[in-house]
């Protein structure tokens, strides 16, 4: 089993109409923030069954597709990843995948290859341990690493620990890209899902100031009249 079988797997079932539908939608072309990627045309469901004929892929050989120029090549890679990390037992094999993620994060180089991986073994990783390196990647110049940063803590969300969560977007509330403002505010959401008294906290504090989209993703499950009192600011 290695990176060939996987890419020969998947090669298969591309489809050159939704390769080209999917360069638009997730803006490759010049200037655009996904300049370049390549999409073969394969369905995330679709990947999804590779993932599980392919699980026991080494990491070696993961490392292979993630520095694929096919997007789903990459984003097969993180999804064995991300079911090895959820399916191990053993704390010290747990970190090797953390510092393999790290260490091959220049290939997760699009908004859903954050979103598929960051939370599920960066964030799952930093519920009991240092979150630093967070707040290094918030500062970051790359998109990507800004996105990671705040993606990851959903894992926190999910616990109800709300607090890096919310100092990550005030890190990002003056951040100049929309996939930023988008990602902060959908945070901001889940935490309003669980408690709306830090999310309404927070927009006492910042709806003037917030990115319009970052607002508008925040109060998206708040009563009309609340989203009417925020968006009036």
């Amino acid at each position: 089993m290695n990176a060939k079988d996987v890419e020969k797997a998947l090669m298969k079932i591309s489809d050159k109409n939704k390769g080209e539908f999917l360069a638009r939608f997730f803006k490759t072309g010049k200037g655009q923030y996904s300049e370049g990627d390549v999409f073969l045309g394969i369905t995330v469901p679709a990947q999804r069954k590779v993932v599980a004929e392919f699980k026991a892929l080494p990491l070696s050989e993961i490392e292979v597709l993630l520095a694929s120029k096919y997007h789903e090549f990459r984003l097969t890679a993180l999804l064995i990843l991300v079911w090895q990390y959820e399916h191990c037992k053993d704390v010290k094999l747990k970190k090797v995948m953390v510092d393999f993620y790290l260490k091959n994060r220049k290939f997760i180089n699009n908004w859903d290859l954050v979103d598929s991986s960051a939370r599920q073994v960066l964030g799952d990783w930093l519920l009991d341990k240092d979150r630093g390196i967070l707040y290094e990647y918030v500062l970051s110049k790359n998109l990507w690493e800004r996105r990671i940063s705040i993606i990851a803590t959903h894992r926190f969300i999910m616990e109800k620990d709300f607090v890096d969560t919310m100092k990550i977007c005030e890190i990002l509330m003056e951040d100049r890209h929309d996939l930023i403002h988008k990602a902060t505010g959908w945070m901001l959401r889940e935490i309003g899902k669980r408690d709306q008294k830090p999310l309404r906290g927070f927009l006492d504090k910042y709806s003037k100031k917030m990115p319009r989209t970052m607002l508008r993703y925040a109060i998206e499950h708040l009563t009309p009249e609340l989203k009417k009192k925020y968006m009036s600011r």
